[in-house]
């Protein structure tokens, strides 16, 4: 290592200017003796040894960011964590929904097959032979069972990746199209309404109108738009998921070019026109068969 250049005077009758790093009026440190390292000025941290990394630096090669080894399992685990609200429906995230059956006292009817986890002492009854499922069944082909959950524990809920969404009903009423409906308080009053027209799969569009007060959950292709009803509100009946009960539902046949027609297929596609007092709605999502 070359001796370092001996600092310049000052001008004359100008008091000697402090290196770098040295309080003004404290003296210079004394140079290291030869081999050694020399001390660090004032307030700046003392060098590392050659070879050696400094204290808290990643190791070379390392990206930066990474977490230290020993902590990085549980701060990347800690954003999927179970959630607990203490509300008796609590989504977990987007596509996954918990119930704690310890808190309402009633039981759930849910979609047989959606439940995913469970926690707790939990009863699984199954309910298909209902008029239910008999009238689900007529219309899409497959019989829609469904399973009453009771106990005291926290089930988990979900089918397919959809999004599910918990309406909270209060006294009022939703229809919802039967495809969409995921899982449902047991407190809450339901019936299957048809909704027949020439077109529709099956012969009719079967849903079911929840009132009373409880939740129901449903599922839908993507993130659904609620829009109000107007004197010209049409939806494509593959596309629509629920409506305000107050709604009145009228069938419309219009003849396009779909994306799956095939031959000796006439391209008509259902549409469903939607009339009602201002405050009604319907609920669409961005998914059509």
């Amino acid at each position: 290592m070359p001796p370092q250049a001996p600092q310049a005077p000052s001008p004359y009758g100008q008091p000697q200017q402090p290196q770098f790093g040295q309080v003004p009026g404290q003296a210079a440190p004394p140079a290291a003796p030869f081999g050694q390292q020399a001390p660090a000025p004032y307030g700046q941290p003392a060098p590392s040894p050659y070879g050696q990394q400094p204290p808290g630096s990643m190791p070379p090669g390392v990206p930066q960011g990474v977490p230290a080894a020993g902590a990085g399992l549980q701060a990347a685990l800690q954003p999927y964590k179970e959630t607990a609200t203490g509300q008796r429906w609590t989504p977990q995230n987007q596509q996954l929904m918990r119930v704690d059956l310890t808190m309402g006292g009633a039981g759930v009817l849910a979609r047989q097959g959606s439940m995913v986890m469970y926690q707790g002492k939990v009863d699984f009854g199954y309910k298909g032979a209902g008029f239910v499922g008999r009238a689900v069944g007529n219309a899409t082909g497959q019989e829609m069972q469904l399973m009453r959950c009771t106990g005291r524990g926290q089930v988990f809920l979900a089918e397919e990746g959809s999004y599910l969404h918990p309406i909270e009903l209060q006294g009022d009423g939703i229809c919802v199209s039967a495809e969409n409906v995921l899982a449902f308080d047991e407190s809450l009053q339901y019936e299957v309404r048809r909704v027949e027209g020439h077109g529709i799969p099956g012969g009719a569009l079967f849903t079911m109108l929840f009132q009373g007060s409880g939740t129901v959950v449903v599922k839908t292709h993507g993130t659904p738009v609620v829009l109000p009803v107007t004197p010209t509100t049409f939806a494509d009946c593959n596309a629509v998921v629920a409506w305000s009960a107050a709604s009145q539902v009228i069938v419309s046949s219009q003849v396009r070019l779909r994306r799956n027609a095939y031959p000796g297929h006439s391209g008509e596609t259902v549409n469903l026109q939607f009339r009602g007092a201002p405050g009604n709605f319907i609920v669409v999502q961005p998914y059509e068969v």
